[in-house]
Protein backbone atom coordinates (compact mmCIF):
# COMPACT_ATOMS: atom_id res chain seq x y z
CA UNK A 1 0.00 0.00 0.00
CA UNK A 2 1.50 3.35 -1.01
CA UNK A 3 1.44 6.40 1.26
CA UNK A 4 -1.50 8.07 -0.53
CA UNK A 5 -3.63 4.94 -0.28
CA UNK A 6 -2.61 4.50 3.34
CA UNK A 7 -3.62 8.09 4.17
CA UNK A 8 -7.08 7.54 2.67
CA UNK A 9 -7.42 4.31 4.63
CA UNK A 10 -6.34 6.08 7.84
CA UNK A 11 -9.01 8.73 7.36
CA UNK A 12 -11.66 6.09 6.83
CA UNK A 13 -10.61 4.28 10.00
CA UNK A 14 -10.71 7.54 11.94
CA UNK A 15 -14.19 8.25 10.60
CA UNK A 16 -15.41 4.79 11.61
CA UNK A 17 -14.08 5.36 15.13
CA UNK A 18 -15.66 8.81 15.61
CA UNK A 19 -18.67 9.19 13.30
CA UNK A 20 -21.79 7.89 15.03
CA UNK A 21 -24.37 10.45 13.89
CA UNK A 22 -25.69 11.76 10.58
CA UNK A 23 -23.65 14.52 8.99
CA UNK A 24 -26.73 16.76 8.90
CA UNK A 25 -27.14 16.64 12.71
CA UNK A 26 -25.36 19.03 15.09
CA UNK A 27 -23.43 16.18 16.73
CA UNK A 28 -22.65 14.64 13.35
CA UNK A 29 -21.17 17.95 12.20
CA UNK A 30 -19.09 18.15 15.40
CA UNK A 31 -17.78 14.61 14.79
CA UNK A 32 -16.73 15.50 11.25
CA UNK A 33 -15.05 18.69 12.40
CA UNK A 34 -13.07 16.62 14.88
CA UNK A 35 -11.90 14.07 12.31
CA UNK A 36 -10.74 16.92 10.06
CA UNK A 37 -8.71 18.36 12.94
CA UNK A 38 -7.35 15.03 14.18
CA UNK A 39 -6.26 13.70 10.79
CA UNK A 40 -3.18 15.95 10.93
CA UNK A 41 -0.23 16.17 13.31
CA UNK A 42 -1.68 16.22 16.83
CA UNK A 43 0.73 15.30 19.63
CA UNK A 44 4.43 16.27 19.66
CA UNK A 45 4.36 14.88 23.23
CA UNK A 46 1.90 12.47 24.82
CA UNK A 47 0.10 13.27 28.08
CA UNK A 48 0.21 9.95 29.92
CA UNK A 49 2.63 9.93 32.86
CA UNK A 50 5.16 7.06 32.57
CA UNK A 51 5.76 7.16 36.33
CA UNK A 52 2.18 5.93 36.67
CA UNK A 53 2.31 3.48 33.78
CA UNK A 54 5.56 1.71 34.57
CA UNK A 55 4.76 0.38 38.08
CA UNK A 56 1.45 -1.01 36.78
CA UNK A 57 3.18 -2.64 33.79
CA UNK A 58 5.65 -4.62 35.96
CA UNK A 59 8.35 -4.58 33.27
CA UNK A 60 11.31 -6.96 33.26
CA UNK A 61 13.72 -8.09 30.55
CA UNK A 62 11.19 -10.62 29.18
CA UNK A 63 8.28 -8.17 28.83
CA UNK A 64 6.88 -7.59 25.35
CA UNK A 65 4.94 -4.33 25.22
CA UNK A 66 2.35 -3.13 22.73
CA UNK A 67 1.46 0.55 23.02
CA UNK A 68 -0.25 3.22 20.98
CA UNK A 69 2.51 5.41 19.57
CA UNK A 70 1.01 8.92 19.68
CA UNK A 71 3.97 11.31 20.18
CA UNK A 72 6.33 8.37 20.79
CA UNK A 73 7.45 9.51 24.26
CA UNK A 74 5.89 6.50 25.99
CA UNK A 75 7.71 4.05 23.71
CA UNK A 76 11.01 5.73 24.51
CA UNK A 77 10.26 6.02 28.23
CA UNK A 78 9.42 2.32 28.53
CA UNK A 79 12.79 1.42 26.98
CA UNK A 80 14.51 2.82 30.07
CA UNK A 81 13.20 -0.28 31.90
CA UNK A 82 14.93 -2.63 29.39
CA UNK A 83 11.92 -4.68 28.21
CA UNK A 84 12.31 -7.41 25.59
CA UNK A 85 10.43 -5.30 23.03
CA UNK A 86 8.20 -2.27 22.54
CA UNK A 87 5.87 -2.18 19.54
CA UNK A 88 4.23 1.22 19.04
CA UNK A 89 1.15 1.24 16.80
CA UNK A 90 -0.72 4.20 15.32
CA UNK A 91 -3.10 4.89 12.45
CA UNK A 92 -2.06 8.56 12.33
CA UNK A 93 0.78 8.81 9.77
CA UNK A 94 2.17 11.96 11.43
CA UNK A 95 2.66 10.12 14.73
CA UNK A 96 4.21 7.14 12.95
CA UNK A 97 6.76 9.44 11.31
CA UNK A 98 7.57 11.15 14.62
CA UNK A 99 8.01 7.83 16.44
CA UNK A 100 10.36 6.52 13.77
CA UNK A 101 12.30 9.79 13.80
CA UNK A 102 12.88 9.41 17.55
CA UNK A 103 14.20 5.89 17.09
CA UNK A 104 16.55 6.92 14.26
CA UNK A 105 17.75 10.00 16.15
CA UNK A 106 18.71 7.96 19.19
CA UNK A 107 20.49 5.39 17.05
CA UNK A 108 22.45 7.78 14.86
CA UNK A 109 23.00 11.13 16.56
CA UNK A 110 26.55 10.90 17.96
CA UNK A 111 25.98 12.02 21.56
CA UNK A 112 23.49 12.91 24.28
CA UNK A 113 23.87 16.66 23.82
CA UNK A 114 22.73 16.57 20.21
CA UNK A 115 19.89 14.17 21.05
CA UNK A 116 18.69 16.47 23.84
CA UNK A 117 18.98 19.52 21.58
CA UNK A 118 16.79 17.79 19.01
CA UNK A 119 13.90 16.78 21.30
CA UNK A 120 14.56 18.64 24.54
CA UNK A 121 14.99 22.05 22.88
CA UNK A 122 13.61 21.43 19.39
CA UNK A 123 14.29 25.00 18.27
CA UNK A 124 17.92 25.16 17.16
CA UNK A 125 19.03 25.43 13.49
CA UNK A 126 21.77 22.90 14.28
CA UNK A 127 19.02 20.28 14.56
CA UNK A 128 18.46 20.54 10.82
CA UNK A 129 22.17 20.15 10.11
CA UNK A 130 22.26 17.11 12.39
CA UNK A 131 19.17 15.67 10.73
CA UNK A 132 20.70 15.92 7.27
CA UNK A 133 24.07 14.56 8.35
CA UNK A 134 23.21 11.83 10.84
CA UNK A 135 19.51 10.90 10.70
CA UNK A 136 18.11 11.30 7.18
CA UNK A 137 20.38 8.69 5.50
CA UNK A 138 19.03 6.01 7.85
CA UNK A 139 15.28 6.69 7.58
CA UNK A 140 12.91 4.45 5.66
CA UNK A 141 11.45 6.11 2.55
CA UNK A 142 8.05 6.75 4.14
CA UNK A 143 9.51 8.59 7.12
CA UNK A 144 12.10 10.54 5.13
CA UNK A 145 9.49 11.64 2.60
CA UNK A 146 7.30 12.84 5.46
CA UNK A 147 9.95 14.99 7.14
CA UNK A 148 11.32 16.38 3.87
CA UNK A 149 7.97 17.25 2.34
CA UNK A 150 7.57 20.97 1.63
CA UNK A 151 4.79 22.47 3.77
CA UNK A 152 3.77 26.11 3.96
CA UNK A 153 5.11 28.17 5.70
CA UNK A 154 7.93 26.03 7.07
CA UNK A 155 9.66 24.72 3.96
CA UNK A 156 10.74 21.16 4.70
CA UNK A 157 8.64 19.75 7.52
CA UNK A 158 11.79 18.89 9.48
CA UNK A 159 12.27 22.64 9.95
CA UNK A 160 9.75 22.41 12.79
CA UNK A 161 12.73 21.27 14.87
CA UNK A 162 14.32 24.69 14.57
CA UNK A 163 11.05 26.49 15.41
CA UNK A 164 10.11 24.52 18.58
CA UNK A 165 7.97 21.64 17.42
CA UNK A 166 6.10 21.76 20.75
CA UNK A 167 4.35 24.91 19.54
CA UNK A 168 2.94 23.02 16.56
CA UNK A 169 0.56 20.18 15.97
CA UNK A 170 -3.04 20.42 17.06
CA UNK A 171 -2.11 20.27 20.75
CA UNK A 172 0.66 22.86 20.48
CA UNK A 173 -1.67 25.29 18.74
CA UNK A 174 -4.36 24.65 21.34
CA UNK A 175 -1.94 25.48 24.17
CA UNK A 176 -0.89 28.60 22.25
CA UNK A 177 -4.54 29.69 22.02
CA UNK A 178 -4.98 29.17 25.77
CA UNK A 179 -1.92 31.35 26.39
CA UNK A 180 -3.37 34.03 24.12
CA UNK A 181 -6.69 34.05 25.98
CA UNK A 182 -4.88 34.28 29.33
CA UNK A 183 -2.84 37.25 28.10
CA UNK A 184 -5.98 39.00 26.85
CA UNK A 185 -7.15 38.88 30.47
CA UNK A 186 -3.77 40.19 31.64
CA UNK A 187 -2.27 36.90 32.84
CA UNK A 188 0.84 34.97 31.75
CA UNK A 189 0.74 31.18 32.31
CA UNK A 190 4.55 31.14 32.36
CA UNK A 191 4.53 32.89 35.76
CA UNK A 192 3.94 29.61 37.55
CA UNK A 193 7.27 28.25 36.29
CA UNK A 194 9.00 30.86 38.46
CA UNK A 195 7.72 29.27 41.68
CA UNK A 196 10.34 27.78 44.01
CA UNK A 197 7.95 25.99 46.38
CA UNK A 198 4.58 24.27 46.06
CA UNK A 199 3.06 26.98 48.26
CA UNK A 200 4.21 29.54 45.71
CA UNK A 201 2.75 27.44 42.91
CA UNK A 202 -0.64 27.48 44.63
CA UNK A 203 -0.41 31.21 45.32
CA UNK A 204 0.43 32.03 41.69
CA UNK A 205 -2.30 29.74 40.35
CA UNK A 206 -4.96 31.26 42.60
CA UNK A 207 -3.90 34.76 41.59
CA UNK A 208 -3.43 34.29 37.85
CA UNK A 209 -5.06 31.23 36.29
CA UNK A 210 -7.92 30.29 38.61
CA UNK A 211 -9.89 33.55 38.07
CA UNK A 212 -9.96 32.94 34.31
CA UNK A 213 -12.50 30.15 34.79
CA UNK A 214 -14.97 32.64 36.25
CA UNK A 215 -14.95 34.70 33.05
CA UNK A 216 -18.15 34.37 31.05
CA UNK A 217 -16.34 33.86 27.74
CA UNK A 218 -14.04 31.17 29.17
CA UNK A 219 -16.96 29.32 30.77
CA UNK A 220 -18.86 29.44 27.50
CA UNK A 221 -15.90 28.09 25.53
CA UNK A 222 -15.29 25.29 28.03
CA UNK A 223 -18.84 24.08 27.43
CA UNK A 224 -18.35 23.60 23.68
CA UNK A 225 -17.02 20.25 22.39
CA UNK A 226 -15.19 22.07 19.59
CA UNK A 227 -13.06 23.93 22.13
CA UNK A 228 -11.38 20.71 23.27
CA UNK A 229 -10.55 19.25 19.86
CA UNK A 230 -7.04 20.60 20.39
CA UNK A 231 -6.63 18.19 23.30
CA UNK A 232 -7.59 15.31 21.02
CA UNK A 233 -10.97 14.93 22.70
CA UNK A 234 -13.74 13.80 20.30
CA UNK A 235 -17.40 14.66 20.97
CA UNK A 236 -18.14 11.29 22.59
CA UNK A 237 -15.27 11.74 25.03
CA UNK A 238 -16.44 15.28 25.72
CA UNK A 239 -19.80 13.81 26.75
CA UNK A 240 -18.07 11.59 29.33
CA UNK A 241 -16.13 14.52 30.70
CA UNK A 242 -19.23 16.66 30.85
CA UNK A 243 -21.10 13.92 32.71
CA UNK A 244 -18.26 13.67 35.23
CA UNK A 245 -18.45 17.45 35.63
CA UNK A 246 -22.19 17.50 36.18
CA UNK A 247 -22.45 19.82 33.21
CA UNK A 248 -19.92 22.31 34.60
CA UNK A 249 -16.93 21.77 32.31
CA UNK A 250 -15.21 24.98 33.36
CA UNK A 251 -14.96 23.79 36.96
CA UNK A 252 -13.75 20.32 35.93
CA UNK A 253 -11.04 21.77 33.69
CA UNK A 254 -10.06 24.25 36.40
CA UNK A 255 -9.73 21.41 38.94
CA UNK A 256 -7.55 19.33 36.64
CA UNK A 257 -5.37 22.28 35.70
CA UNK A 258 -5.01 23.15 39.37
CA UNK A 259 -3.89 19.63 40.15
CA UNK A 260 -1.22 19.84 37.45
CA UNK A 261 -0.10 23.28 38.62
CA UNK A 262 -0.19 22.78 42.38
CA UNK A 263 -0.11 19.11 43.43
CA UNK A 264 3.39 18.29 42.15
CA UNK A 265 6.69 20.19 42.36
CA UNK A 266 7.08 22.32 39.26
CA UNK A 267 10.79 21.50 39.25
CA UNK A 268 10.25 18.06 37.70
CA UNK A 269 6.72 18.14 36.27
CA UNK A 270 7.41 18.31 32.56
CA UNK A 271 3.69 18.23 31.77
CA UNK A 272 3.31 21.54 33.59
CA UNK A 273 6.31 22.94 31.72
CA UNK A 274 4.68 22.04 28.42
CA UNK A 275 1.30 23.45 29.45
CA UNK A 276 2.62 26.68 30.94
CA UNK A 277 5.93 27.15 29.11
CA UNK A 278 5.43 25.31 25.80
CA UNK A 279 8.70 23.43 26.20
CA UNK A 280 10.92 21.54 28.64
CA UNK A 281 13.28 22.73 31.37
CA UNK A 282 16.38 22.86 29.22
CA UNK A 283 18.60 24.44 31.87
CA UNK A 284 18.27 22.00 34.77
CA UNK A 285 17.01 19.12 32.60
CA UNK A 286 14.85 17.83 35.45
CA UNK A 287 11.40 18.67 34.10
CA UNK A 288 11.90 16.41 31.10
CA UNK A 289 10.64 12.92 30.17
CA UNK A 290 12.69 9.90 31.19
CA UNK A 291 14.05 9.40 27.69
CA UNK A 292 15.64 12.86 27.69
CA UNK A 293 17.51 12.48 30.98
CA UNK A 294 21.23 11.97 30.62
CA UNK A 295 21.32 9.17 33.18
CA UNK A 296 19.06 7.07 30.92
CA UNK A 297 20.86 7.78 27.64
CA UNK A 298 23.19 4.75 27.55
CA UNK A 299 20.36 2.40 28.61
CA UNK A 300 18.21 3.75 25.80
CA UNK A 301 21.03 3.33 23.28
CA UNK A 302 21.43 -0.28 24.38
CA UNK A 303 17.71 -1.00 24.04
CA UNK A 304 16.69 1.02 20.99
CA UNK A 305 16.85 -1.95 18.61
CA UNK A 306 14.03 -3.48 20.65
CA UNK A 307 11.58 -0.75 19.53
CA UNK A 308 9.57 -0.42 16.35
CA UNK A 309 6.67 1.69 15.08
CA UNK A 310 3.85 0.10 13.06
CA UNK A 311 1.37 1.97 10.86
CA UNK A 312 -1.90 0.07 11.46
CA UNK A 313 -4.87 0.00 13.76
CA UNK A 314 -4.36 -1.88 17.03
CA UNK A 315 -6.98 -4.52 16.23
CA UNK A 316 -5.65 -5.07 12.72
CA UNK A 317 -2.12 -5.54 14.02
CA UNK A 318 -3.07 -7.86 16.88
CA UNK A 319 -5.15 -9.98 14.52
CA UNK A 320 -1.98 -10.59 12.51
CA UNK A 321 -0.13 -11.92 15.57
CA UNK A 322 -0.25 -15.39 17.08
CA UNK A 323 -0.86 -16.56 20.61
CA UNK A 324 1.47 -15.43 23.40
CA UNK A 325 2.74 -12.38 21.48
CA UNK A 326 2.51 -9.67 24.15
CA UNK A 327 2.65 -9.30 27.93
CA UNK A 328 1.55 -5.66 28.31
CA UNK A 329 -0.90 -3.54 26.33
CA UNK A 330 -1.09 0.24 26.68
CA UNK A 331 -4.23 1.77 25.15
CA UNK A 332 -3.88 5.37 26.38
CA UNK A 333 -7.43 6.82 26.17
CA UNK A 334 -8.33 5.27 22.80
CA UNK A 335 -11.33 3.34 24.12
CA UNK A 336 -13.14 6.56 24.96
CA UNK A 337 -13.49 6.91 21.20
CA UNK A 338 -14.82 3.41 20.53
CA UNK A 339 -18.32 2.07 20.23
CA UNK A 340 -19.31 -1.29 21.70
CA UNK A 341 -18.47 -3.28 18.58
CA UNK A 342 -15.02 -1.75 18.24
CA UNK A 343 -14.13 -2.33 21.90
CA UNK A 344 -15.20 -5.98 21.70
CA UNK A 345 -13.19 -6.52 18.50
CA UNK A 346 -10.15 -5.01 20.23
CA UNK A 347 -10.39 -7.13 23.38
CA UNK A 348 -11.04 -10.31 21.39
CA UNK A 349 -7.79 -9.58 19.52
CA UNK A 350 -6.02 -8.99 22.85
CA UNK A 351 -7.23 -12.33 24.19
CA UNK A 352 -5.95 -14.14 21.12
CA UNK A 353 -2.50 -12.54 21.30
CA UNK A 354 -1.89 -12.21 25.06
CA UNK A 355 0.37 -14.26 27.28
CA UNK A 356 -0.96 -15.75 30.52
CA UNK A 357 -0.96 -13.01 33.15
CA UNK A 358 -0.84 -10.23 30.55
CA UNK A 359 -1.70 -6.72 31.75
CA UNK A 360 -3.70 -3.99 30.03
CA UNK A 361 -3.54 -0.38 31.18
CA UNK A 362 -5.54 2.56 29.88
CA UNK A 363 -7.02 5.90 30.86
CA UNK A 364 -10.46 7.44 30.58
CA UNK A 365 -11.70 11.00 30.51
CA UNK A 366 -14.29 10.13 33.13
CA UNK A 367 -13.71 8.20 36.34
CA UNK A 368 -15.20 4.81 35.41
CA UNK A 369 -13.92 2.01 33.18
CA UNK A 370 -16.22 1.45 30.18
CA UNK A 371 -15.52 -2.27 29.97
CA UNK A 372 -18.12 -3.57 32.41
CA UNK A 373 -20.91 -2.05 30.34
CA UNK A 374 -19.50 -2.63 26.85
CA UNK A 375 -17.61 -5.95 26.81
CA UNK A 376 -19.38 -9.25 26.23
CA UNK A 377 -19.05 -11.87 28.95
CA UNK A 378 -16.58 -13.88 26.82
CA UNK A 379 -14.28 -10.88 26.52
CA UNK A 380 -14.52 -9.59 30.09
CA UNK A 381 -14.66 -12.84 32.11
CA UNK A 382 -10.92 -13.73 31.96
CA UNK A 383 -9.82 -10.32 33.21
CA UNK A 384 -9.29 -9.21 36.78
CA UNK A 385 -9.73 -5.49 37.43
CA UNK A 386 -7.24 -4.06 39.91
CA UNK A 387 -9.28 -1.50 41.83
CA UNK A 388 -6.40 -0.84 44.23
CA UNK A 389 -4.46 1.25 41.68
CA UNK A 390 -7.28 3.29 40.17
CA UNK A 391 -7.53 6.27 42.51
CA UNK A 392 -3.98 6.24 43.96
CA UNK A 393 -2.44 6.00 40.49
CA UNK A 394 -4.69 8.71 39.12
CA UNK A 395 -3.73 11.03 41.97
CA UNK A 396 -0.06 10.48 41.13
CA UNK A 397 -0.50 11.34 37.44
CA UNK A 398 1.37 14.60 36.89
CA UNK A 399 -0.42 15.41 33.62
CA UNK A 400 -3.72 15.50 35.55
CA UNK A 401 -5.77 15.42 32.34
CA UNK A 402 -7.59 12.14 32.85
CA UNK A 403 -10.29 11.06 35.26
CA UNK A 404 -9.46 7.34 35.51
CA UNK A 405 -6.45 5.01 35.29
CA UNK A 406 -7.34 1.34 34.84
CA UNK A 407 -5.40 -1.93 35.06
CA UNK A 408 -6.65 -5.38 34.00
CA UNK A 409 -4.74 -8.66 34.40
CA UNK A 410 -5.46 -11.78 32.37
CA UNK A 411 -6.35 -14.94 34.32
CA UNK A 412 -7.15 -17.72 31.86
CA UNK A 413 -8.09 -20.06 34.73
CA UNK A 414 -10.93 -17.69 35.50
CA UNK A 415 -12.05 -17.99 31.89
CA UNK A 416 -11.99 -21.79 32.07
CA UNK A 417 -14.11 -21.84 35.24
CA UNK A 418 -16.60 -19.42 33.70
CA UNK A 419 -16.93 -21.74 30.69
Amino acid sequence: MNSETQTVADKELLKSAVHENKATSKRGLQERMFTMAFSGFVYPQIWEDPEVDIPAMKIDDTTRIMTICSGGCNMMNYLTESPASVTAIDLNPHHVALGRLKIAALKHLPDYERFFMFFGCADDPKNIENYDKYIAPHLDKYTRDYWEKIVVPHGRRINLFKKNIYKYGLLGKFIGMVHLIAKIYGQDPRDILKATTMDEQKEIFDKTLAPLFDKKFVRMMCGKPESLYGLGIPPSQFDELNASAGGNMAMLLKARLERMACQFPISDNYFAWQAFGRGYDRNNKQAVPRYLKQENYETLKANINNAKVVHKTITEYLDSKGENSFDVYVFLDAQDWMNEEQINDLWAAVLRSASDGARVIFRTAGDISPLADKLTSDNISPWEYDKSVVHPRNEQDRSSIYGGFHTYTLNRNKQSKAA
